[in-house]
C-alpha cells in the first residue's frame, strides 16, 4: 500500500515530460485548438474507463449514472475549465498519467523533433500530446480529480516549469476538472462561439454530451445564463446511415480519432448482419505515421461493443501488414465484459477481423482501378508494410499479391510501378518463370551483373531493393501460376528462351574450360561451394550464385546486420571464360601469381553483389600489386 502524504508535495517531471512541455511552451504551433480537443478527448476516455469498470461494479456510478463533459470559461479571470465526471485519477494514477510518459513511442516522438518549426507542429498533430498540449495556449494549469469509489480527492498544479505540486483536497464529485491559466495573447478562447466552434469541428461525434452554458444577448453583450446546453451531436458517427454522413463529417470523426491534421486517403464504412452483427468504420490515413515500423506499436482499431468503448485492440482484429488502417469496429455480439483473452480464442473476433481485411483489400484493388493516383500515393506511405502481407496472412495471399507493386528493367526507374499482373501481361510466349533479383538498394539491383544475359534477352526482371523483398518472396512462391525465380540462385536454365544452337555452345565452352575451373576450384579451397561457367553474364567476368535452397547472399547479410545466426552457406562463383580477365588468368603458370589473381576476381565477385570482404586491405595491396606489374 503506497504512503498518502496529507501535506503539499513538490515533485519533478520525467525528463521526457520536460521535454515535451518546453516544446509546447514555446511551440509555435498554429492550431492552438487542439488543446481544446486534446482535454476533451481524455475526457471521453475517463467516461470509457467509467463505463467499462462499472460494468462489473456499479456503485462507482456513485447514483450518478448520466456521463458528461462540461465546458466553461471565465474572462475576469481568464481561464478555461474542462469537466468529466468520469473514472478520476488517485494520487498515483496523477503522478503516473501527468507526471510521467507511459505512451510507448514517445521517445521516438522526441528524437523526430528537428527544430524545423513547421515540421515539428506536424508532429505534434500527429502524435497527440494529450495533456501536455494545454501549455501551447496555458502558463499554468490547475487540475483536480477524485477517482470513483475513492473519498480522497487530489489537486495538481504547475507551470511547465520542470515540477509539479500535488496535494490532498476534499472533492465531492468524482472526475476530473482541469482549469487553464491562459497566455496574455490567447483572448480567443474566451469566447462562448469560439469554443463552440472548435467542439462542433473536433469532438461533435464524442459519444456523451459536451455541456456548456447557454448565452443571452442584453444590450449588445452575451451574458452567460445557468442553464446548460449540449454542443455535440453526441452520436456515434458509425451507427448512422452512410447516406446521411458528409464527407467532411467523415475527415472530422478522423480526425478527431487519430490526432492526424490531414484528411485521410480513404475510408471504408461497413455494416454487417447476420449470423455476425458488426459496424466496421476504417480509414487509411494519407500519410505514414512516424512509429509504422514498429511493428508491435499497432494500436489503430477501437473495439467498441454496443457503442461501449472497450479496448485499443488492433493486434487482434487486423493484421500486422494492414497496421497502418485506423478506426472503430462496433459489435453487437461480443461480451460487454470481453477481455483479451477471450478475444485471442473468440472465433466472432476471428470472422470479424476476416471480414474487415476482405473488405479492405477488396477497396484497395477497386482504388488501383479507380483511383490509380491515390493508390499511388498509398503505396508510397505503406507499400513496403503491405509487402509483409503474403508471409502473414497465406489464406489472403493471391489478392495481397494482385495489389503490390516493383520497380522493373522494364522502365529501370526506382518507382515502384510494376504490378505483377503487368509483369505477367509482358512475358514472353516461352517464359515459365517471374524472374526477380534482391539487392540492399534499387541501385544494387539495377547494375547487378546477374541482369547481363536477361537484358541481352530483353527478358524483364523485378528489382527488387527492400529488406521486406526477401520475406516477401520466401512466402510467394508463385502467382497465376507462374514461378517467382530468384536470377542468382541454383543452375540458370532459360528453357525454350534459349536456342538449341546456344545451348550447344555453351557446352563447347564448358568443356573447354574445364581444367581452368579446377585450378581455380582449387585456389580458392573452402571459400566456395564449387566454381562454374556461368550462363548469366556477358559482360562481367565473374558473379557469386548460392543453391536454389539456400539463404541468398542478400538476405545473410540482412539477418546478420540484425544479430542473427545464419547458416554457414559457400557460394558458388561462375566466370565467363570470354571476358579478358579470365583468359589472363589461363596465361599465369606460377601458381602464386594464379592465386593472387583468382583471388582478386572472387573478391570482385563479393563486392559486385554488395558483400563485404573479410579482409579488405589485403584486396587493395593485391590489386595494387596487379596494377603496376
Amino acid at each position: 500500500m503506497v504512503l498518502m502524504s496529507k501535506k503539499k508535495e513538490t515533485l519533478n517531471f520525467q525528463t521526457e515530460v520536460k521535454q515535451l512541455l518546453h516544446l509546447m511552451i514555446h511551440s509555435l504551433y498554429s492550431n492552438k485548438e487542439i488543446a481544446i480537443r486534446e482535454l476533451i478527448s481524455n475526457a471521453s476516455d475517463a467516461a470509457d474507463k467509467l463505463r467499462f469498470e462499472a460494468l462489473n461494479d456499479n456503485k462507482l456510478y456513485e447514483n450518478q449514472s448520466e456521463l458528461k463533459i462540461s465546458v466553461d470559461y471565465d474572462k475576469k479571470n481568464r481561464t478555461v475549465t474542462i469537466a468529466d465526471n468520469g473514472i478520476g485519477m488517485d494520487r498515483d494514477d496523477i503522478i503516473n498519467n501527468i507526471g510521467t510518459i507511459a505512451r510507448s513511442g514517445t521517445k521516438e516522438f522526441l528524437t523526430k523533433l528537428s527544430g524545423d518549426e513547421a515540421k515539428d507542429a506536424h508532429l505534434i498533430g500527429q502524435f497527440g500530446v494529450g495533456f501536455y498540449s494545454s501549455f501551447i495556449i496555458s502558463d499554468e494549469v490547475t487540475l483536480e480529480s477524485r477517482k470513483a469509489g475513492q473519498k480522497q480527492g487530489f489537486k495538481w498544479q504547475s507551470k511547465g516549469d520542470g515540477e509539479f505540486t500535488l496535494e490532498p483536497v476534499v472533492r465531492e464529485s468524482r472526475g476530473t476538472t482541469i482549469t487553464l491559466h491562459l497566455k496574455k495573447d490567447e483572448d480567443e478562447f474566451l469566447d462562448s462561439w469560439r469554443l463552440k466552434e472548435i467542439i462542433k469541428k473536433y469532438s461533435d461525434h464524442i459519444t456523451l454530451p459536451i455541456v456548456m452554458k447557454k448565452t443571452d444577448f442584453k444590450d449588445g453583450n452575451s451574458i452567460k445564463t445557468n442553464e446548460d446546453e449540449a454542443i455535440n451531436d453526441a452520436s456515434a458517427i458509425w451507427t448512422r446511415n452512410k447516406k446521411d454522413i458528409k464527407a467532411k463529417e467523415y475527415e472530422e470523426f478522423y480526425k478527431s480519432l487519430t490526432f492526424d491534421m490531414d484528411p485521410p486517403l480513404a475510408h471504408f464504412h461497413n455494416r454487417v448482419e447476420g449470423t455476425q452483427e458488426y459496424t466496421s468504420l476504417l480509414y487509411i490515413p494519407s500519410k505514414a505515421p512516424f512509429d509504422l515500423y514498429e511493428r508491435e506499436q499497432n494500436q489503430g482499431i477501437k473495439l467498441y461493443v454496443k457503442r461501449i468503448f472497450i479496448m485499443e485492440a488492433n493486434e487482434k482484429l487486423m493484421p500486422k501488414y494492414l497496421r497502418f488502417i485506423k478506426g472503430v469496429i462496433d459489435s453487437n455480439d461480443l461480451p460487454l465484459n470481453v477481455s483479451r483473452e477471450i478475444l485471442q480464442d473468440s472465433k466472432q473476433v476471428e470472422a470479424i477481423k476476416s471480414g474487415s481485411v476482405k473488405k479492405i483489400l477488396s477497396a484497395l484493388e477497386d482504388m488501383i482501378k479507380k483511383k490509380p493516383d491515390d493508390y499511388k500515393k498509398f503505396w508510397s506511405q505503406f507499400g513496403r508494410v503491405l509487402k509483409e502481407g503474403p508471409a502473414e496472412d497465406s489464406g489472403n495471399r493471391e489478392k495481397i499479391a494482385n495489389l503490390l507493386k516493383f520497380s522493373s528493367t522494364h522502365d529501370s526507374t526506382d518507382e515502384e510501378s510494376v504490378s505483377l499482373q503487368d509483369y505477367v501481361g509482358r512475358m514472353k510466349a516461352e517464359q515459365e518463370a517471374v524472374y526477380f533479383i534482391t539487392a540492399d538498394s534499387f541501385m544494387a539491383a539495377k547494375n547487378s551483373p546477374h541482369l547481363e544475359i536477361f537484358k541481352k534477352k530483353n527478358i524483364e526482371v523485378l528489382l527488387l531493393g527492400d529488406r521486406v523483398d526477401e520475406w516477401m518472396v520466401a512466402n510467394l512462391p508463385e502467382y497465376k501460376g507462374k514461378k517467382l525465380q530468384s536470377i542468382a540462385k541454383g543452375d540458370l536454365d532459360l528453357g525454350k528462351l534459349e536456342e538449341a544452337d546456344e545451348k550447344e555452345a555453351k557446352k563447347k565452352v564448358e568443356e573447354k574450360a574445364k581444367t581452368l575451373i579446377e585450378k581455380i576450384k582449387t585456389s580458392l579451397g573452402g571459400r566456395v561451394t564449387d566454381v562454374k561457367v556461368t550462363h548469366r553474364l556477358t559482360d562481367s567476368p565473374s558473379c557469386l550464385v548460392v543453391g536454389e535452397n539456400d539463404i541468398s547472399g542478400n538476405l545473410e547479410r540482412i539477418l546478420k546486420a540484425a544479430g542473427q545466426n545464419t547458416p554457414d552457406v559457400k557460394p558458388i562463383l561462375e566466370i565467363n571464360p570470354e571476358h579478358d580477365l579470365i583468359k589472363k588468368l589461363e596465361t599465369f603458370k606460377d601458381s602464386g601469381e594464379f592465386d593472387e589473381y583468382a583471388s582478386v576476381i572472387f573478391d570482385q565477385a563479393i563486392l559486385s553483389e554488395g558483400g563485404q570482404l573479410d579482409d579488405p586491405v589485403s584486396f587493395i595491396k593485391k590489386i595494387n600489386r596487379l596494377l603496376i606489374k
